[in-house]
């Protein structure tokens, strides 16, 4: 994988993707709820976010909000997170939000036998009506420089435009030598009203040849690519390593652009209680990270980003997959031990845990 030099680049990595106001009940529920604490959330933001608060890297942020006093709440979130909004679309708020908007996230953690739930409130947000055009990608790659450029499906499920935005993005990167990756996210509640699972995978299968690293878990790569590997649900229940090694070559066979794929490894024992392990296949291997069984969660939501951006640290800095997808699990892992959508690790905890450090006490 050939990644461009550090000081050739203003941008360690640069995300395109949705941010929402997440509204958080704590312990208790959306439905009798009497407050909420605020987060800023979204899958792709949550990548560059990890990777500068976490990691250090130098991230940056493509989107667009409602200029109203919610926006400005997630401007002041972003620039506490240390993301760069140089390149966030201010778009005037017509004071009822007709024309557009800044999307809302109500979700509870969840506990025990009772699932973590999501509602959305995104409708004809800002983000959500950028199209092709609106962003000077050739400033940005050739001119700025970015070593990493990260997206994925749930803003490609926005609208209509949407994808033709990401398209735009994916091949100025290319032209310019920055790695590309995308987590395919799939979503059923986003595509239901934009086509189903037949434009999912029209859609996810017209950018996947433009994309370095792959990222997704089994359901993501059957949904949004449409590949069906013979008997892979029986066999994910006892072989889930040779289900994914399945899963992998087909991926491959029909996109051998893919330097490399990456996925979670996950089973929802309760909403509190899953295992929690990655696989990482490159350069012709597949390399497993530590499997955590009955790993204590405290907010699953973001887990996937948080394993995603370690990912993307590993092969930033060591071009070691093994070391990269350790770093994702460790990385994904810690975050699922607090709230909100974001890490709140540091590097030394995410080494630590690589290593095998214990829960005990530091003082």
């Amino acid at each position: 994988m050939k990644i461009k030099a550090a000081d050739s680049c203003r941008f360690d990595i640069l995300s395109l993707g949705e941010v929402m106001l997440r509204l958080d009940p704590g312990e208790g529920r959306v439905r009798t709820a009497r407050r909420f604490d605020v987060w800023e959330g979204g899958g792709e933001y949550n990548v560059a976010r990890g990777l500068r608060r976490c990691f250090g890297m130098r991230a940056g942020l493509v989107s667009a909000f409602a200029r109203n006093e919610v926006g400005r709440l997630l401007e002041d979130l972003l620039l506490t997170g240390g993301v760069d909004i140089e390149f966030v679309k201010w778009i005037d708020f017509d004071g009822v939000g007709r024309a557009c908007r800044n999307g809302l996230n109500f979700t509870e953690r969840g506990f025990g036998v009772r699932a973590a739930l999501g509602t959305s409130d995104r409708g004809h947000t800002a983000a959500s009506q950028l199209k092709p055009g609106d962003i000077d990608w050739e400033h940005i790659f050739g001119d700025l420089g970015v070593r990493w450029f990260h997206t994925g499906g749930i803003f490609a499920a926005l609208s209509a435009t949407t994808p033709g935005v990401i398209a735009e993005a994916l091949q100025a990167a290319k032209k310019h030598g920055t790695i590309t990756s995308y987590d395919l996210n799939f979503r059923s509640s986003l595509w239901s009203a934009f086509g189903g699972k037949e434009n999912c995978q029209k859609v996810n299968r017209s950018l996947a040849p433009f994309v370095d690293v792959m990222i997704g878990n089994e359901e993501d790569f059957t949904a949004c690519l449409g590949l069906h590997v013979e008997g892979l649900d029986d066999q994910m229940k006892e072989l889930p390593i040779e289900g994914y090694k399945k899963m992998i070559s087909q991926a491959i066979a029909e996109f051998p652009n893919f330097q490399a794929i990456a996925t979670t490894l996950r089973t929802v024992k309760s909403a509190t209680i899953n295992d929690w392990g990655s696989l990482c296949w490159a350069d012709g291997e597949l390399y497993q990270a530590t499997y955590r069984e009955d790993l204590e969660i405290f907010d699953r939501v973001g887990g996937g980003d948080s394993f995603a951006s370690g990912l993307i640290y590993g092969l930033l800095t060591t071009g070691d997959p093994q070391k990269a997808v350790d770093y994702g699990a460790a990385h994904g892992a810690l975050a699922m031990t607090t709230q909100g959508d974001t890490t709140m690790a540091s590097v030394e905890e995410v080494e630590a845990l690589m290593a095998g450090d214990s829960a005990r006490v530091k003082r």
